[in-house]
């Protein structure tokens, strides 16, 4: 069973997911527009909300600001490699893909998750192992942008990896010694920006398949940007070129 936190992610969750949804739980003494509005989600979706007290709270050992919300849920389950194989033809002739290889901060997962979803990604791949879950943390982070995207979990990145290419998709590397700059990114057509883990970066055999590096120059005394942040600006830049 997940469990999701926060005012902003467990609306989104009773927006976008409501069949999931088990149990709404509200802290005793917050009680406000905000939490009326759950309660009134909660009941269209008919779901069972309930006040408890704060020790209530702590006794769960929540990691994260739960602002006095949570909402237990049944598991979701992410789409595998078949899945996207059969779905692939309705994403369109150029789809935009992110790929998430290794990113194990649940905070970063989140925030990459709520990026996708702003720039319209169609979707979004992460390996089975050594990639963060979709927990409460990445769930609160994503700030409702986790809910309707389509997230396949896969057992070989670089077999998915190789498939992209087989299906004429480019793939576009993030690494700090990418011999081109991320303006130089042509996304225009099928497009993967695959980015790597919070500290190592993309893994050797990941770099290897990619058809490009491509770099964020760095003009001040940090080395790198945090994963998330690189995210966005990548992204952006593909939806710049494809918005003209």
């Amino acid at each position: 069973m997940d469990e999701v936190i926060g005012i902003q992610a467990v609306r989104a969750a009773l927006r976008d997911t409501p069949s999931l949804a088990r149990n709404l739980y509200l802290m005793k003494g917050r009680r406000d527009a905000r939490f009326n509005e759950l309660i009134g989600m909660a009941r269209e979706c008919g779901v069972r909300y309930q006040v408890v007290e704060e020790a209530w709270f702590k006794r769960r050992d929540i990691e994260g600001a739960h602002q006095g919300v949570l909402l237990e849920c049944h598991t979701r389950e992410l789409a595998d490699e078949q899945a996207l194989q059969q779905r692939w033809a309705e994403l369109g002739p150029a789809p935009l893909v992110l790929v998430l290889d290794s990113i194990t901060d649940p905070r970063n997962f989140g925030a990459c998750l709520r990026t996708a979803n702003a720039a319209g990604v169609d979707v979004v791949i992460v390996p089975k192992r050594n990639s963060a879950p979709l927990s409460a943390v990445a769930m609160k982070t994503a700030q409702g942008g986790a809910e309707d995207l389509f997230i396949v979990q896969v057992t070989n990145l670089a077999r998915t990896l190789t498939w992209l290419k087989e299906q004429g998709v480019w793939l576009f590397g993030a690494d700090a010694d990418g011999d081109e700059v991320w303006q130089s990114l042509d996304s225009v057509t099928a497009t993967a920006l695959v980015m790597g883990s919070e500290g190592r970066g993309l893994r050797r055999l990941t770099r290897s398949l990619c058809d490009k590096l491509v770099s964020i120059p760095m003009l001040g005394k940090v080395e790198s940007l945090n994963v998330s942040v690189a995210t966005g600006i990548l992204l952006y830049e593909a939806v710049r070129q494809r918005r003209q």
